[in-house]
């Protein structure tokens, strides 16, 4: 079967950094959504007279992250289409609570339930004082807003989505990405998206 894996969580909690590491073994598009959309999303920002890296205003959601989510939402479908595994990387918190939204994105692809098995990890952290060092480790300008209103940001990072898509409980996996992330603990996360 097709994999069709989304690391969610909240900013810092190293979606990226366990995504990549499962990458390494099972090969699969790699689209995080910040890569996709974030220099046009920046661009927009700017010349609208905006923070290009404040995603907290309310033009960036009442303009652009639909755009974002959407398109990377379409390489998605492309990618499913041509009978590649693919791995997610966002918060893709609307997207979750919306039942509808998984069943469009495999209609779209022309693939079915019985043929895409999708997984969500919900990578997360104990405390927001990790999470705001990770940030500021990754040393990334988009985090610089972040940072800078860091009372306004934070966000609990323990925070497990709604899932209101139409999968198995067992095809949710709650990832605290709190300590070193261990050979042992990358090998759990394999054996959870594999089924092995």
């Amino acid at each position: 079967m097709q994999k069709l894996v989304f690391f969610v969580g909240v900013a810092g909690t190293g979606k990226t950094t366990v995504a990549k590491k499962l990458a390494v073994r099972i090969p699969a598009a790699f689209l995080d959504r910040d890569t996709v959309g974030g220099r046009f999303v920046e661009k927009f920002l700017e010349s609208n007279g905006l923070d290009p890296n404040d995603r907290d205003s309310a033009f960036y959601k009442e303009h652009l992250r639909d755009l974002e989510y959407d398109t990377t939402k379409d390489i998605c479908i492309e990618n499913l289409n041509a009978g590649q595994n693919v791995f997610m990387i966002s918060p893709f918190t609307s997207e979750l609570k919306n039942p509808q939204w998984m069943e469009d994105v495999l209609s779209a692809a022309g693939r079915s339930k019985q043929e895409v098995d999708v997984k969500v990890v919900v990578v997360a952290l104990e405390d927001m004082e990790l999470q705001k060092e990770r940030i500021i480790d990754r040393q990334t300008e988009r985090d610089q807003w972040k940072l800078e209103h860091w009372d306004d940001f934070k966000t609990r990072v323990n925070f497990v989505p709604e899932v209101n898509w139409d999968i198995p409980e067992s095809s949710i996996l709650v990832f605290d990405n709190s300590g070193p992330l261990t050979e042992e603990k990358v090998e759990g996360l394999y054996r959870f998206v594999t089924g092995a």
